[in-house]
């Protein structure tokens, strides 16, 4: 095994923390997210299914820029498509066709979708999809699961108690700088409880604006309950919106709502959509998108050339790639190479999920020793040039050679795993502190 060497993504990582509060602009890409001082931090290039660091390492990537890669890195249909563009101007002072032209795509591919709306981000577009509900029913209350971004509407929820575990219902992020006179307008439900969903709309009736959530992330839903969700929602004249910013895409080019054969009312979409370029969007019926145009949703880069270019190449792409066919295919040698990995470890456990988001289910003689197994793996796999969390995340460019790649690390990886088992010393194989996960999720 060769041991890479970091020294300049950590030398750059401590510089950040004098100029960058929080050092990254993303939690999830926080050094502490994975085996802090072994993983790299910073990138210097990106191609298909690697990255290069800054001290010029060269690492197989899991992490498809946490999920906004679906084609691969720099891909070059995207790519090609994005320098033509550029040369025709990024931004102008008119609208650009290339609006209209995105818009009909959505609504020819996403079930809900008849009217559009653009962002940049995928926080951004939950934003706009609260303010659009609100505006459209005159309401102001919202219930939610699932995670929707940094915005105050969202955050609020934060003044309020989770109702499962009794904490914030995001343990580990505090409402600091969000007004508090939003508390009470945003309400978390559990997922999977549709009794709970009920009383809630009860308590609050004739409140509720809209009822947003993911509808999935990494395990199908209960039979029944997204269609139980749309008629509560619907009996009290609330708006369900469907937030496909994380797990839309690679299930189905429709999204979760054509996987599942449930059509939301909104559906707010972001990453993959545009293969790394920012690119967002909120789309809907007719009936609740069009009192938007009385309402102020504005933003000078929204509608910029590039992202739609990249969106409506990344879009007609994965539509003649026959992306859907490729990901379970794919996501299922994966699983069944890493599951080969765990057994030929001698260790007990398997990779759970949906083939678009495997994570990691290991067998421990002490639930204790969780956090250190599973920086041990993050540590282990990074130093054997794979970069991962415990999940693994698709995009086109991962090829039977990368799975075999990934799959001769896991196994060395777990070898150590089970060594540091068989010893009772995880503590002395860990070169790295303790992964910490940014905040808890509210849908698995």
């Amino acid at each position: 095994m060769s041991k890479y060497t970091v020294t300049r993504s950590y030398e750059i990582y401590e510089r950040a923390g004098e100029l960058i509060p929080g050092r990254t602009q993303l939690i999830s890409r926080r050094a502490s997210r994975f085996a802090s001082g072994i993983s790299p931090v910073y990138a210097q290039s990106a191609k298909g299914s690697r990255f290069i660091d800054v001290d010029e390492n060269e690492y197989i990537d899991w992490m498809s820029s946490v999920g906004a890669v679906i084609l691969g890195h720099a891909d070059d249909v995207v790519d090609r498509a994005v320098e033509e563009q550029i040369k025709r101007g990024s931004l102008s002072s008119l609208n650009s066709p290339l609006e209209i032209e995105l818009a009909e795509e959505l609504v020819d591919t996403i079930p809900s979708a008849e009217m559009v709306r653009y962002t940049k981000g995928g926080g951004e577009a939950c934003a706009a999809a609260a303010r659009i509900a609100r505006g459209t029913t005159g309401r102001d209350k919202i219930i939610f699961c699932g995670y929707h971004g940094w915005h105050d509407w969202y955050q609020a929820a934060n003044y309020e108690a989770d109702p499962v575990s009794g904490e914030f219902p995001f343990a580990g992020i505090e409402p600091i700088g969000v007004p508090k006179v939003l508390a009470g307008t945003v309400i978390p439900f559990p997922y999977g409880d549709l009794d709970a969903l009920r009383e809630l709309l009860d308590e609050h009736a004739g409140e509720v604006a809209a009822v947003m959530m993911e509808p999935l992330r990494s395990t199908l839903p209960e039979p029944g309950f997204l269609e139980g969700v749309k008629k509560l929602a619907h009996a009290h004249d609330a708006i369900l919106i469907f937030d496909e910013v994380s797990c839309g895409w690679r299930l189905s080019v429709g999204g979760v709502q054509e996987y599942v054969g449930v059509t939301p009312d909104m559906t707010v979409l972001a990453k993959a959509m545009s293969n790394g370029y920012p690119m967002g969007a909120v789309v809907g019926s007719r009936e609740v998108m069009e009192p938007a145009s009385r309402m102020f949703v504005s933003s000078s880069y929204w509608s910029d050339n590039i992202g739609l270019t990249a969106a409506l190449t990344t879009i007609r792409e994965l539509k003649r790639r026959d992306s859907a066919a490729f990901f379970l295919e794919t996501g299922e040698k994966l699983r069944q190479a890493l599951n080969g990995s765990i057994a030929d470890a001698g260790l007990s456990g398997e990779y759970t999920g949906l083939h678009t988001a495997l994570s990691l289910s290991l067998s421990l003689p002490d639930e204790n020793l969780r956090a250190k197994v599973n920086t041990l793996f993050i540590q282990e796999m990074a130093r054997r040039g794979v970069h991962c969390p415990m999940g693994f995340i698709l995009n086109m460019a991962h090829t039977d050679e990368v799975i075999r790649r990934t799959a001769e690390a896991a196994t060395e990886a777990f070898n150590v795993i089970r060594s540091g088992l068989e010893s009772d010393d995880i503590d002395s194989l860990l070169i790295c502190d303790l992964t910490q996960e940014p905040f808890r999720r509210l849908v698995s």
